[in-house]
């Protein structure tokens, strides 16, 4: 069954009633149901298509957080293959809610790094919610820099609410930690492109992508803070994301007219999670299409070409 957003209930009320008939004639067999159900079916996806055709800044961020979409384990699993996991920051621990690891992407090498959110109850808390802490950007860190040392380039895949905020991270260094991500992402010298694939969220994302290419999925968010926090911040009211999500100017849509977001990708209509495998290989097709762009550059051209991506970020849009 599909899991719906709140805005989705009329949807889930017409598909469930074209369930419901089908199960019916699954009971019985002389019942005819085809031609209602499929006339049911025709609304829906009338409907689906309407609701998604101009979706506000705050459903985005329910649809990036929807629970279905495909996490960065399932992008691996489809897209690379000889993915070997490397684990551990060589100094405290291995954190499960950033996986990495030597792969090949139609038989290139690369290295892979994403935050994995987890997709039930027991991956969800083993990996916090994709929430990292200091030893999974230490880790980070450390995968980055054996792709430089080797020559690989980097794909980080990122979905998280933000960085872990506990008193344990805290202490271990979580700003520190953070802020030698995003400083490292900015010193190799090999390509790094980043994926947004759902939720990018503060810090937390910042420190794996911090690339060359930015490509955001068409639904996906990328922000400093969510929407909630900033407005508990501004407003002492969280209740009044909706306008939060409308200033911050986080959908993918926003982001490109900055210069912040390099490429979009195009989701099926009523997102990712309706349809997980065209959604894999589309992104699957704008990596390819990045590291070929990057594939006889210099080291010392892709190094100064990301600079120059962020020294010059905003300028677009202010000049709009």
């Amino acid at each position: 069954m599909n899991n719906y957003l709140d805005f989705e209930k009329p949807l889930a009320e017409i598909e469930g009633k074209a369930e419901e008939l089908r199960a019916l004639a699954r009971q019985n067999e002389e019942m005819d149901v085809e031609k209602e159900a499929a006339a049911l079916d025709a609304k829906a996806e009338a409907l689906l298509a309407d609701l998604y055709e101009n979706l506000s800044p705050w459903r985005k961020c329910q649809v990036a957080r929807h629970p279905d979409r495909p996490h960065t384990r399932d992008y691996i699993e489809a897209l690379f293959s000889e993915y070997t996991p490397l684990a551990g920051d060589r100094n405290f621990a291995d954190d499960h809610a950033v996986m990495g690891g030597l792969a090949r992407m139609n038989d290139r090498p690369v290295m892979v790094i994403g935050l994995e959110k987890g997709h039930d109850t027991k991956s969800r808390i083993e990996r916090n919610f994709g929430m990292a802490r200091p030893e999974g950007y230490r880790k980070a860190i450390r995968l980055m820099d054996l792709a430089d040392r080797f020559g690989l380039p980097v794909i980080t895949l990122v979905d998280t609410p933000g960085a872990y905020p506990g008193k344990g991270a805290e202490e271990r260094g979580q700003s520190e930690a953070i802020a030698r991500s995003t400083e490292k992402c900015l010193q190799i010298k090999v390509p790094l492109i980043s994926v947004i694939i759902g939720e990018g969220g503060s810090g937390g994302a910042v420190a794996l992508a911090t690339a060359n290419k930015l490509i955001m999925l068409e639904h996906s968010v990328y922000s400093v803070i969510s929407p909630e926090g900033c407005a508990s911040i501004l407003w002492k009211d969280a209740e009044k994301m909706r306008e939060a999500a409308e200033a911050l100017k986080l959908t993918a849509q926003d982001l490109h007219r900055l210069g912040v977001a390099d490429v979009i990708v195009k989701e099926p209509v009523g997102g990712a999670q309706r349809d997980r495998e065209a959604t894999i290989e589309a992104v699957g097709r704008a990596l390819e299409a990045a590291l070929a762009e990057f594939a006889r550059k210099k080291p010392d051209t892709i190094l100064k070409h990301r600079r120059r991506k962020y020294l010059e970020m905003g300028r677009k849009g202010l000049a709009a």
